[in-house]
C-alpha cells in the first residue's frame, strides 16, 4: 500500500503529465509549419541531426553512401516523445527502422499525415514508453529521448524505461536543457519572452536536468556517458550550431556496459 507521501508524488506526476500533454495537443498542428510556433524547432532539429547522425555512425560503424550520407539500415530506433516526427522521419530517410511514440494522439496523427505525404515509412504509435515495457516489446538498438525529460515529473522513471528498452549493444541519446542560471536567462526568459522562439510557459526551469544528474540516473542501469555536446543559438543569424558550451542546451549519448561486464 502506498504511503501518503508516495500517493502525493504519484498524483503530482500524473497532473504534470496531463498538463504537458494538453499543452502539446494544442500546439501539435504547428510541428511542420515553417511559419508556425515551432519554426525555430525545425532549425534546431537540423542542428541536432548533425550531431546524432555521426554519433550513430561511429557507435554502430554504419556505412556511408557515395555522397557521404550515413546508412542506418538494419538499426531499430525508438523515438520517445516524437512529437510531429521531425527526428523520426529524418532517421527513417537514412534507412533505419523507426518507431515513434508520443502521449499526444494529435501529434501522432500529424506525424502520420506528414509521413504519408512524404512517402516515408515510420511506425507511429500513440503510446507512452512504459507501455512498450508492459507489452513486452523487443529492445531497440537506439533509444532517443530528445526534449522530453524536462517535461516529466518522474525523471528517474523515464530513464529506467529508456534503459530497459535499449539492447545490450545499444545507445541512448538524450537532449534537454541544463539547470543553470544561464539556462533560465536564455532558455526561458530569452527564448519564450524576448525572442519568442517558443510559446510562453513551454518550460519549467525546475525540471531542467544537469548532465551529471543524467549520468547518475543512467549509471543505475550500467549505462555510461559516451559523448556530450552543447547546442548554441545565435540570435542575430537565427542559426543553431554545435558548441562546447553545455550551459543551456545539450545532447548526450550513453552506451550500455552490461554486455561488457558479463564478459569480464
Amino acid at each position: 500500500m502506498l504511503r501518503k507521501e508516495q500517493k502525493t508524488r504519484v498524483v503530482a506526476g500524473d497532473a504534470k503529465r496531463e498538463q504537458e500533454l494538453a499543452r502539446f495537443d494544442q500546439m501539435a498542428q504547428a510541428w511542420w509549419d515553417p511559419d508556425g510556433a515551432f519554426k525555430h524547432v525545425l532549425a534546431f532539429n537540423d542542428a541536432r541531426l548533425k550531431i546524432i547522425l555521426p554519433m550513430l555512425q561511429q557507435h554502430f560503424n554504419a556505412p556511408l553512401s557515395d555522397n557521404g550520407e550515413v546508412n542506418l539500415s538494419g538499426l531499430r530506433i525508438l523515438d520517445i516523445g516524437c512529437g510531429g516526427g521531425l527526428i523520426s522521419e529524418a532517421l527513417a530517410l537514412h534507412g533505419a527502422s523507426v518507431t515513434g511514440i508520443d502521449g499526444s494522439d494529435v501529434s501522432i496523427e500529424v506525424a502520420k499525415a506528414h509521413a504519408r505525404q512524404s512517402n516515408v515509412e515510420v511506425d507511429y504509435q500513440h503510446k507512452l514508453a512504459e507501455e512498450l515495457v508492459d507489452e513486452g516489446w523487443s529492445a531497440f538498438d537506439v533509444v532517443l529521448n530528445t526534449e522530453v525529460i524536462e517535461h516529466v515529473a518522474d525523471q528517474q522513471g523515464l530513464i529506467d524505461t529508456c534503459c530497459t528498452l535499449c539492447n545490450a549493444k545499444g545507445l541512448i541519446v538524450m537532449a534537454t536543457l541544463n539547470r543553470t542560471l544561464k539556462s533560465w536567462l536564455f532558455g526561458i526568459i530569452g527564448a519564450e519572452y524576448v525572442l519568442r522562439l517558443l510559446p510562453k510557459g513551454t518550460h519549467d526551469w525546475r525540471y531542467f536536468v544537469r548532465p551529471g544528474e543524467m549520468a547518475e540516473m543512467l549509471a543505475k542501469h550500467d549505462f555510461s556517458l559516451q559523448s556530450l555536446h552543447g547546442l548554441s543559438f545565435n540570435p542575430f543569424t537565427k542559426h543553431w550550431r554545435e558548441s562546447e558550451n553545455t550551459q543551456v542546451n545539450y545532447l548526450l549519448s550513453a552506451k550500455n556496459n552490461s554486455a561488457q561486464l558479463r564478459r569480464l
